[in-house]
């Protein structure tokens, strides 16, 4: 049994009202369970997104070993008195973001065992950063005949080292910060990557017992504690809000809102978004935790269309480039759309096509959309987690009722979205189906 959401399309009106607040980010907790591998005492993380990808990752810090309890929206991870370095196959092949645990295991026990990991599927996304920041910090790497990754640090410590990224990684960045916080000696990583949930987590880490300077830029230094673990001694640390979440409400409010404000945000950490919406015409009244869109009385077709190139924070975010199309789709003028972080993230496009949008799909990178379009219900299958959010964003415009299948894909990274976006008056249910 799978299931599915149903939707009500308002066919262009802009009816929804009210708040909706933001959850913890999916990209923070992803990074903070594994972080807890570092600490000697139980570790408490709250304003935890009740999300398939959270659970997941939940799962996996349990299999080797801890003890991991969630109640409401607070997390509390209790070490072992040994780790178990082998992750557990069956979970870490069903999430990218198990990568993440492989930085603080073998910090931590001076191994590390784990399968290649899983995801969505966004074209090649090679794990050779992470191999070779281990392989500079002393360790060695090598891969068995099943396709499996056994990694060994040197003594069973690993060694400070300089790491240049030739090309930007959010995960690797996090994972060999979180690695370097328990070696011997200073690590610099340049070309780091700048998201806002780095320096949260490093923030954190440092109120308990790291050496972490930088984190929020491109160069981040670590000095490691040799082998000496963490202590959290009570402190909790919350998730900061989920931005790619916020920026997909901003989306759906100046689509089909009267007058939406989401709440529990921090808008500065999606400054590429809102410039782009205000260029567009989206009247947006921006406070310090909220976003007010009051577009009621604007009709879409009256909001002009505005190019958007996809880049590393504090650019337009790559998660938010499906959304992002579906405004566009309903705006006035031909612009092109530019992916240049992820390939394969443009497949979506041909569905929207089904839908009655006018794009050409240029190269695997580039779209064009000619706007506004009206768009007509079609049954679809979410691709990924993102664009299966924009295919709620989409059936919400369109004219009838669409049907978008596989809920579980979008369950990974947003919290009951049905019930939150009925809440504002958004014709959305869940069911069942073979």
């Amino acid at each position: 049994m799978q299931e599915r959401f149903v939707i009500g399309g308002l066919a262009g009106r802009k009816t929804l009202k009210g708040e909706l607040p933001v959850r913890g980010a999916k990209n923070a907790i992803l990074k903070a369970l594994p972080a807890s591998v570092l600490f000697e005492d139980t570790v408490v993380l709250t304003n935890v997104p009740d999300i398939e990808d959270a659970e997941r990752m939940g799962e996996l810090v349990r299999a080797s070993g801890a003890t991991v309890e969630r109640s409401g929206s607070t997390i509390t991870i209790t070490p072992p008195p040994k780790w178990r370095s082998e992750l557990e196959h069956s979970i870490a092949e069903r999430i990218r973001a198990s990568i993440v645990l492989t930085g603080p295991m073998l910090a931590r026990t001076g191994s590390v065992h784990f399968p290649y990991p899983g995801g969505c599927v966004l074209g090649e996304r090679p794990i050779d950063l992470f191999l070779q920041g281990f392989t500079a910090m002393g360790a060695t790497v090598k891969e068995d005949a099943e396709g499996v990754f056994n990694i060994h640090a040197h003594g069973g410590v690993l060694l400070g080292a300089e790491i240049f990224f030739p090309f930007i990684s959010v995960t690797a960045t996090e994972t060999l910060m979180l690695a370097a916080v328990l070696a011997k000696g200073e690590t610099i990583l340049e070309n780091a990557a700048m998201e806002p949930e780095i320096p949260a987590l490093a923030a954190f880490l440092n109120a308990c017992g790291a050496h972490i300077e930088g984190a929020g830029t491109s160069t981040i230094r670590i000095q490691g504690t040799a082998g000496k673990p963490l202590r959290a001694e009570g402190r909790p640390m919350a998730m900061p809000p989920d931005r790619i979440e916020a920026g997909s409400f901003v989306i759906l409010a100046a689509l089909a809102g009267e007058d939406v404000t989401i709440t529990d945000c921090e808008p500065k950490h999606i400054d590429a978004l809102l410039t782009l919406l205000s260029r567009a015409g989206v009247p947006l009244e921006i406070g310090e935790r909220s976003i007010r869109v009051r577009s009621g009385a604007i009709p879409n077709e009256r909001y002009k269309s505005v190019v958007v190139r996809t880049h590393e924070y504090p650019g337009f975010p790559t998660d938010l480039q499906s959304p992002m199309t579906i405004f566009l789709t309903q705006t006035t003028g031909e612009v092109t759309v530019l992916e240049t972080v992820f390939d394969g993230r443009l497949r979506y496009a041909e569905d929207l096509i089904r839908m009655g949008a006018d794009i050409t799909i240029m190269n695997p990178h580039r779209i064009l959309i000619r706007g506004p379009r009206k768009l007509s219900r079609k049954e679809l299958e979410g691709p990924d987690l993102r664009a299966g959010l924009a295919y709620i964003l989409a059936a919400s415009v369109a004219v009838g009722t669409s049907i978008v299948n596989n809920a579980y894909v979008i369950d990974r990274g947003y919290e009951k979205i049905e019930e939150r976006l009925r809440a504002i008056g958004l014709s959305i249910r869940r069911e069942l189906t073979r």
